[in-house]
């Protein structure tokens, strides 16, 4: 089995690869470490070999390995996030992925407010409109992009997230990645105060370098770095 050293090496090649494939620089591509299931031990490998940002689905697992690491990583919560778990999170993440309705977004001010913090936040669009995916459907996106610019102060909309649909189908997964990168440059269009469209959070260990070919700046990479994991746990 290839140690955690060894993958990342190998994703980070696929990373360069990919970038010069569509011209773009490696420095703007973040790589998230995704530390779902993942033991403190690959974690701390992880970071000892470079690692600077992890993605973590579950709050009570960020919460879990923060408390033995701490600020050494900045912390991303990629999951879905239900409000009632907001303020176990709020002081450690350094960004949320998956706003994706106006009651999160009252909980976030709410307990952002309290801790003086403004909390960089992507907004989580189901492209695909799978019913199993969370998210806003693209029509919905500007609107409500424009409310949380108006209504709360606590949170900057940094970018957009997708996840791709679960297909082998490589051009329906382009066109996928593509839909999002439109939407955000349309977005960006509109000049909203407090929101800006630095970041889309797209690409998995499957279809990363595709991701990156269409403009991704954050790739959430898991199994190509921890190797296949038990998700039941």
């Amino acid at each position: 089995m290839e140690s955690i050293k060894e993958n990342l090496s190998k994703v980070r090649s696929s990373i360069d690869e990919a970038c010069s494939k569509a011209g773009r620089d490696s420095s703007e591509v973040t790589l998230l470490a995704v530390t779902k299931t993942v033991d403190i031990d690959a974690v701390n490998e992880a970071l000892e070999n470079g690692v600077s940002d992890v993605g973590e689905n579950k709050p009570q697992e960020l919460m879990r390995k923060y408390e033995q690491i701490g600020d050494k990583l900045n912390w991303h919560l990629i999951g879905s996030l239900q409000t009632n778990k907001v303020k176990y999170i709020i002081d450690k993440v350094s960004m949320i992925h998956s706003l994706d309705r106006e009651s999160l977004c009252e909980e976030i001010q709410k307990q952002a407010e309290k801790i003086g913090r403004i909390i960089p936040c992507l907004v989580q669009v189901n492209i695909s409109r799978e019913e199993s995916k969370h998210g806003l459907y693209m029509e919905e996106v500007l609107d409500f992009v424009r409310k949380v610019s108006i209504k709360y102060k606590n949170i900057t909309i940094s970018g957009l997230m997708t996840m791709a649909p679960n297909t082998e189908d490589e051009d329906e997964i382009r066109a996928t990645f593509r839909g999002l990168k439109e939407l955000s440059n349309e977005i960006d269009a509109q000049n909203i105060p407090n929101v800006n469209m630095d970041e889309l959070s797209m690409g998995m260990s499957h279809d990363y370098k595709i991701a990156i070919e269409e403009g991704s700046t954050m790739v959430r990479v898991g199994t190509s770095i921890f190797g296949a994991r038990n998700y039941n746990k």
